[in-house]
């Protein structure tokens, strides 16, 4: 099986993101002994975001691409190959202002691509990436599920997910995180017993 290990956090070794979607790596690697992992830190090594220039380039013909284009252009199709060929996917997604981090929309940018991974018909949209699953690895500062708000971030990805026809999604959360050491400690506690219990029977 192969899995594709995402982070999306600024924060470095600091990141409860960081921290819980390697602890479901790694639960994942121990649950099946076939797991091949593919990591890709999107805050260290940032994609562009999607500008004039990307569209210029995508549509120029290979032979007429210059330099910046070709590393454009070859960067985009690798990204969206190395999503395509995952069979699961851990994304650590901390919530940034109410949505996700820049550098995981992003990412999301190269892999929704009409005819790749959806396609609209005359009945409507249709998810082109499915038979995957899908584990998030949820992060926030402050408590938000249940408010107006709810969790904005989550439900983004559940959204860009669903809509690329990823249908097997678990989230494993943990907020409150900024509210002192003993919230935070009770929160990553939780999400820990979250992830355990999800590869538990496995």
């Amino acid at each position: 099986m192969k899995l594709l290990h995402l982070d999306s956090s600024i924060l470095g070794d600091a990141s409860a993101s960081r921290q819980l979607s390697a602890a479901v790596t790694e639960a994942w690697k121990n649950s099946q002994a076939d797991v091949q992992v593919t990591y890709r830190d999107l805050a260290s090594d940032a994609l562009s975001h999607l500008s004039a220039a990307s569209f210029v380039a995508g549509g120029t013909p290979a032979e007429l691409r210059d330099a910046a284009q070709a590393h454009e252009v070859a960067l985009a199709e690798a990204t969206l190959e190395e999503f395509l060929a995952a069979d699961a996917i851990v994304i650590g997604a901390p919530m940034y202002n109410f949505t996700v981090p820049t550098q995981l929309k992003a990412w999301i940018d190269r892999i929704a691509v009409a005819g790749k991974t959806f396609s609209y018909t005359e009945s409507g949209p249709q998810g082109l990436a499915g038979g995957k699953k899908v584990v998030i690895a949820s992060t926030a500062g402050g408590i938000h599920a249940g408010q107006a708000s709810g969790q904005a971030h989550e439900d983004y990805l559940i959204l860009v997910l669903r809509f690329l026809g990823i249908t097997d999604i678990e989230v494993v959360r943990a907020e409150g995180l900024a509210y002192g050491e003993e919230p935070k400690a009770n929160a990553l506690r939780s999400a820990h017993a979250q992830i355990d219990g999800l590869f538990a029977a496995a």
